[in-house]
């Protein structure tokens, strides 16, 4: 039994069956960019007590330069080749939450790894919500750097949606307290992993 699911075991909530019921698995958040991946991912992982990772920053870290300077220099089929191998070693490295970039999926291999290693949510955003995020937070994408980065966006949800719909689970990114997905994203996990809630004679109606 591994540290992590034995101290689960003496756990006794939600979080804490989550995480025994997981075993050696990933929570995987897929979606967009400006989805909310890694902030909630964040918040997810210290509710469960687990590790996180930013497959981006993780990509970041090995070749010591930014994401839009991989891009730049060597292009993204360069970039996407190196993002199979990250996310398929983090997925080795058991139970985590994990935030891969909003293209990883678009790799038949990465796709299937997740699948045989993960729980996966979708973090679903409508185009408008996740058109005013990424405006108003990083300006540096490289797949944006278009004369119509709204066209650009829908186009890239046209071909992503269909992969992200095949996700184990969906919760929508709205512009909520971040708790408040953090929450949904618990609630979802606890009925796929562990079902749901029963009620104990105690508990029931009189």
């Amino acid at each position: 039994m591994t540290e992590t699911t034995s101290s689960a075991a003496a756990w006794p909530s939600r979080e804490g069956e989550i995480v025994a019921a997981l075993d050696k698995r990933l929570i995987v958040l897929v979606g967009m960019m400006g989805a909310g991946k890694s902030t909630i991912g964040r918040r997810l992982a210290a509710r469960l007590r687990l590790p996180f990772f930013d497959a981006d920053t993780e990509i970041e870290t090995a070749h010591r330069m930014s994401i839009p300077e991989i891009f730049e220099r060597f292009g993204e089929p360069y970039f996407r080749d190196g993002e199979v191998r990250v996310i398929a070693r983090l997925l080795d490295g058991g139970p985590a939450v994990l935030a891969p970039g909003g293209g990883a999926l678009t790799r038949g291999e990465t796709r299937q790894r997740i699948q045989d290693k993960a729980v996966s949510i979708w973090l679903k955003a409508d185009a408008d919500v996740i058109l005013r995020r990424v405006r108003r937070g990083r300006t540096d994408r490289p797949l944006l750097q278009t004369a119509d980065p709204a066209a650009t966006l829908d186009r890239l949800i046209a071909e992503r949606e269909p992969v992200y719909r095949n996700a184990d689970l969906t919760v929508w990114s709205r512009d909520l307290p971040h708790e408040k997905i953090v929450e949904e994203c618990v609630e979802a996990l606890h009925v796929y992993l562990c079902g749901p809630a029963t009620v104990t004679p105690q508990d029931a109606p009189i």
